[in-house]
């Protein structure tokens, strides 16, 4: 098989979630069990950091691993969804499994005769332990998929679990409350393991701490006890003051939700000390170098200078919370400094199963939207959100793909004739992974 070749299977011939969202949700995990001995069970013998969360999880397990492998550990990291490529998912000290090594695991699967049927995520979850596996790393940071206590990826017995925090996401899925999927993410608690919960919730607290103590493990809330003593919020990064030592160090992951992020992470680290060694030039170097240590994309991502290009990959109300009044911010300066015509262009794309509404109440008024479809089958029509976009009071032009409002956006800013004009875009992971397909990353 080819590389392409085996990919194709792994999207088309597997149930795969990024692809069709609800129906390839397989809970339970007696088939990545199956799945799993018939591989050797390669989990057995990882020393694992399991996090989950609605948002916040994969900036944690990329921050979590960048210290941990500045700090001289041989690391494992496996996360979801990918942008551009399938082996972005599995990393060892941030790169990415070798194509030759995706083709030689599936070709083994197809061989077997497994009374099992895998999805997608339950043979790429297998995937990455037996890589780790072979590559004997120290540490593996897993994120969780979807949920927790049923997720694929629960089949490890961890040394660290942490969840970021609790919002509405996959409620068809998870549950309609927060304290029903907040009781999901608590699944991944196990005996005598730390666990650590990022934001305490007045909704989500008592349930995180019912099940911990049911279970058996010493609960920690990041933020009755923040790592982080002051931060700086700057435009392309925050800079951060360690709690209890006063130092200074810069978090190349910006904005408010990266504070909170960072809090969750140093927890992680504080909770992993009795065996691991990580000195504060570590934990600098770390979060300053987070993108370049892991592979990180996505997260304000600036792509462009000319206008300035910013993408992230948030994609529910619980991340447009934070990304609402940073654009709005950068949206009142534009408007604001007097240039001409100047304006914040958005490039604002979604998939059908998101609460697209909810999303839309944090976003700028004084932004001018162009609409577009995501190339996933999941996509939501650009005509339906930019009449949801409407309800809002957000109005712009409607795009067929991700490519062509990018293009319009380009071009109103080349019209306005100003430096100060600038684009976002997001909405979803697909839309982010459309924009730098087209631009060659």
């Amino acid at each position: 098989m080819t590389y392409k070749e085996t990919t194709d299977f792994l999207f088309t011939r597997l149930a795969a979630f990024h692809r069709i969202g609800q129906a390839a949700y397989k809970p339970g995990l007696e088939t990545t069990r199956t799945l799993s001995r018939a591989f050797g069970d390669p989990h057995r013998g990882l020393r694992c950091i399991h996090i989950g969360g609605t948002n916040g999880k994969g900036s944690t397990a990329h921050t979590v691993a960048a210290v941990v492998r500045a700090a001289g550990y041989n690391v494992g990291l496996y996360t979801s969804p990918h942008l551009l490529d399938f082996n972005e998912r599995i990393r060892v000290n941030g790169r990415p499994i070798p194509h030759e090594a995706v083709i030689d695991f599936v070709e083994r699967f197809r061989a077997m005769s497994l009374d099992c049927d895998p999805s997608f995520f339950e043979l790429a979850t297998v995937m990455a332990f037996e890589w780790f596996a072979r590559n004997k790393v120290d540490y593996a940071v897993i994120e969780v998929g979807l949920g927790g206590r049923l997720d694929s990826t629960n089949i490890i017995d961890p040394v660290v679990t942490a969840v970021t925090n609790v919002s509405l996401d996959h409620t068809a899925i998870l549950g309609n409350t927060k304290g029903a999927i907040a009781a999901e993410k608590a699944g991944i608690f196990k005996a005598g393991v730390p666990a650590i919960v990022g934001e305490r919730d007045p909704e989500t607290a008592p349930v995180f701490r019912r099940i911990a103590e049911s279970v058996g493990a010493p609960l920690t809330f990041a933020d009755e006890r923040p790592g982080i003593a002051a931060t700086e919020f700057f435009a392309d990064h925050n800079c951060y003051t360690l709690a209890g030592t006063g130092m200074r160090f810069n978090g190349e992951l910006s904005g408010a939700l990266q504070e909170r992020n960072a809090n969750t992470a140093l927890a992680i680290l504080r909770a992993l000390e009795p065996e691991a060694h990580i000195p504060q030039d570590a934990l600098a170097q770390g979060f300053e170098y987070v993108t370049e240590l892991t592979g990180l994309m996505g997260r304000w991502m600036t792509v462009d200078s000319a206008p300035l290009t910013v993408c992230d990959t948030g994609h529910n109300p619980g991340a447009w919370q934070y990304l609402g009044p940073r654009l709005q911010q950068l949206a009142d300066r534009i408007c604001g400094a007097g240039e001409g015509n100047a304006r914040l262009h958005i490039v604002l794309g979604f998939v059908s199963d998101k609460d697209v509404s909810a999303s839309m109440a944090f976003m700028p008024r004084n932004a001018v939207y162009h609409f577009v479809q995501p190339s996933t089958l999941r996509a939501a029509r650009a005509a339906d959100i930019a009449a949801k976009g409407a309800e809002h009071g957000l109005h712009g032009t409607v795009h067929d793909t991700v490519a062509e409002g990018y293009a319009a956006a380009i071009r109103a800013c080349e019209a306005e004739s100003v430096a100060s004009s600038a684009i976002f875009v997001g909405g979803s992971t697909f839309v982010v992974a459309d924009l730098l397909s087209l631009l060659n990353y």
